[in-house]
């Protein structure tokens, strides 16, 4: 029987609003228990320099233009970050053995094969005085994949758990990303297209708000069919050849004569088209669809989803909180990693043979 591990996760996703974490306890394979989960939300002020930096970072030349400033919010959201993981284990008594650090992606290019998370592991480690392993991405892109998705294998691990042999889960971040487990357990896995990006980002550019809560204000609106139709066709002709996608992938210049509540609407149908597209070129799949990922809370896109598959489902029906995927993700994936067990494979990221991923850290 392998060791049982104390693994703390973290994660701040395309939204950029904060971080989650989580502590689980796993071996690594096929064990997992979650302990405790909590959501640090971000100060506005570190939201809009995030944000501001995002919108700075347009290709990889603009890394180098910006790494003053880059240096500067590393440190900033590796402090947060630090703050959020001292109080978690305070409150949990449980003695963590590795810390699996995310970071904050602001830029990936799956083409370029270059992508970049703010993460200074060696400070998070000083700041905590845990063992950390960070950036999980660099070993797969040398490894000829594209640096996402890494979840599948953590959602191969939720299969087992909710008892279901055929499923698809569906994570709506920033980015949809798409595991399907089939009959024989092997994995598939890619990005689907934009998730929650091109809602989120006009929402912020055309209100003072930050998303559209609930998908209530595109439920206002009408869908646009010639700019919902122009969006369609762009994609399908310039995207289709990736694995992983970056929010920079995708914009919302097409909407910009569009009212408030028309633009929103015709964002979250082209959203969804991307999971009725997905319905409708694997039918013969049959298989059970769960949704996990901040998205699944716009009850507008759900319903639009669902309206196309009577399959679909939140995770949360199956009694994981749907918030907290991705951290406890990649608590498992540092046990993964330390133990050198495989992270990505050829099937998920398109990397030549499955490999392990991280830099482990022990400054304390």
């Amino acid at each position: 029987m392998g060791k049982i591990y104390s693994a703390l996760g973290l994660m701040s996703g395309t939204s950029m609003d904060g971080v989650d974490v989580s502590i689980i306890k796993t071996d690594g394979k096929s064990k997992y228990k979650g302990i405790l989960d909590e959501y640090f939300e971000y100060p506005n002020k570190i939201y809009k320099k995030l944000t501001s930096l995002r919108d700075k970072i347009k290709c990889s030349k603009d890394l180098k233009k910006q790494r003053k400033q880059i240096a500067l919010i590393e440190k900033e959201i590796t402090i947060f970050h630090a703050k959020a993981v001292n109080q978690v284990i305070k409150k949990s008594s449980e003695n963590v053995d590795f810390v699996g650090f995310h970071g904050q992606t602001i830029f990936h290019n799956a083409k370029e094969k270059i992508t970049k998370q703010l993460a200074d592991g060696k400070l998070l480690s000083k700041l905590t005085k845990k063992n950390i392993i960070y950036d999980f991405r660099q070993k797969d892109l040398k490894n000829g994949g594209e640096g996402a998705p890494l979840t599948p294998i953590f959602h191969k691990l939720l299969q087992k758990k909710i008892k279901i042999s055929r499923v698809s889960f569906f994570n709506i971040g920033g980015i949809i990303n798409k595991t399907t487990i089939l009959d024989d357990g092997s994995l598939v896995a890619s990005d689907l297209g934009p998730g929650m990006c091109l809602i989120d980002k006009w929402i912020r550019t055309n209100s003072k708000k930050k998303y559209d809560l609930n998908g209530d204000i595109a439920k206002l609106g009408k869908v646009n069919k010639k700019v919902l139709n122009k969006y369609w066709n762009i994609f399908k002709s310039t995207n289709q050849e990736q694995i992983s996608y970056d929010i920079n992938d995708f914009d919302i210049s097409f909407s910009a004569n569009l009212s408030l509540e028309d633009g929103a609407a015709t964002l979250t149908h082209h959203t969804a088209k991307y999971f009725i597209s997905y319905f409708k070129n694997n039918k013969k799949l049959k298989e059970k669809i769960v949704l996990c990922g901040g998205g699944r809370k716009n009850k507008f896109l759900v319903n639009l989803i669902k309206s196309h598959n009577k399959n679909v489902k939140l995770i949360d029906s199956y009694g994981i909180d749907g918030d907290f995927v991705e951290s406890q993700a990649f608590a498992y994936l540092a046990i993964r990693s330390f133990l050198k067990l495989p992270i990505s494979f050829p099937n998920t990221t398109g990397c030549k043979k499955p490999c392990t991923g991280g830099v482990l850290v022990k400054n304390h």
